[in-house]
């Protein structure tokens, strides 16, 4: 659909025997991690497939995954979240640290280099705020990274103040946040109310971790704090921003005596500070509605593309929005909205070899 280059916000790559990370395990927790002690709680929920890759996809390979994804759908960048957003869960803490280094040298080494079209993301482990801040700023001198990545799942909603010595550091070095799903009810329930049956369930109830973190962001005063920071919801769809923006809303008018150190409307956060990506994106049966959802939570702001490539649900960018879509809208969700959280070059500075016939 889109006749210019896009920024794909959610590419993953995972280790393999092409590009494996057990060189990259620090030297220090080779032989705990022998024993044993890298060991993570799991959800206990899997994808009746098998994997949660397309059959006819695969991303372990940075030159072939160019030729796969990046230059047939014109993708000028591509940001990666790699496995190691996982590391938060990791039960040994001294361990977690060590598997955020490897991740990050392994990132490093295997993808960015390879291309300058893949942006990275560093992993931190949330347990250990002190050694989070200075893997940062180990990691965010690389002119590829653009961001933290961090899975859904955690100790304490993202607003704690536990958490921001993290987010001073991000703010400082002009890094996002990203949130990631796929980890939900390791630690607990993934619901207030009980454990779902099966996948299905679990993955219809994401958006439960999103808008549960959002609003303790929110209304803890992490963006006043950070006015800077930009909060990225990947993964989780979109359209639960709505009622989620407007239930607070309504109850910061009785409730904000509460909250004294909040300065703007729920929503102007949001606008401000947060941003969405489209996969996976809801699909009502009149598409004209989508449109609608879009004017409702500002898309034109807070709505960034990504496909997911390559798991099964990958969104097609050529396919994924309505037809009549304001092609001025198009732009800010395919390529401005990423381009400005990140610094990136604008669509008319972007480097011509991302284009393709």
């Amino acid at each position: 659909m889109a006749d210019f280059p896009i920024i794909d916000m959610d590419i993953h790559p995972r280790d393999s025997n092409i590009c494996p990370l057990d060189p990259y395990i620090p030297k220090y927790a080779q032989e705990a991690i022998r024993q044993h002690l890298a060991g993570q709680p799991t959800t206990g929920y899997t994808n009746p497939s098998g994997s949660a890759e397309r059959r006819d996809a695969v991303c372990l390979d940075p030159k072939q995954t160019v030729i796969d994804h990046l230059d047939p759908h014109r993708i000028a960048y591509a940001v990666i979240q790699p496995p190691g957003m996982r590391v938060s869960l990791t039960n040994q803490i001294d361990v977690g640290n060590a598997l955020a280094i490897a991740w990050n040298d392994w990132l490093i080494d295997n993808w960015l280099s390879a291309d300058d079209r893949y942006l990275g993301s560093i992993s931190v482990n949330m347990r250990d705020p002190k050694e989070a801040v200075k893997e940062i700023r180990r990691c965010a001198s690389h002119k590829q990274m653009v961001q933290l990545c961090i899975c859904g799942e955690s100790d304490d909603l993202y607003g704690h103040r536990r958490y921001h010595a993290i987010y001073e550091a991000a703010a400082e070095h002009g890094l996002a946040v990203t949130i990631h799903p796929g980890h939900e009810g390791a630690l607990r329930s993934c619901t207030p109310v009980g454990r779902p049956s099966n996948y299905f369930e679990w993955h219809t109830l994401i958006p439960l971790t999103y808008q549960a973190h959002l609003v303790n962001l929110i209304t803890e005063g992490v963006f006043e704090k950070f006015p800077t920071l930009k909060f990225i919801l990947c993964e989780g769809g979109i359209a639960w921003l709505c009622h989620t923006m407007w239930r607070m809303e309504k109850n910061f008018k009785g409730l904000r005596f509460t909250v004294p150190w909040l300065k703007k409307l729920p929503s102007e956060y949001i606008f401000e500070n947060i941003r969405v990506t489209t996969q996976p994106l809801e699909e009502p049966h009149r598409p004209e509605h989508l449109l609608q959802i879009f004017e409702m939570i500002h898309a034109e702001k807070t709505v960034c593309f990504a496909t997911d490539f390559p798991h099964w649900d990958f969104d097609d960018p050529d396919r994924v929005f309505p037809r009549n879509i304001d092609p001025k809208l198009l732009r800010r969700i395919m390529y401005d909205n990423a381009a400005e959280t990140f610094g990136l070059p604008t669509l008319e500075e972007t480097p011509c070899n991302a284009l393709t016939s």
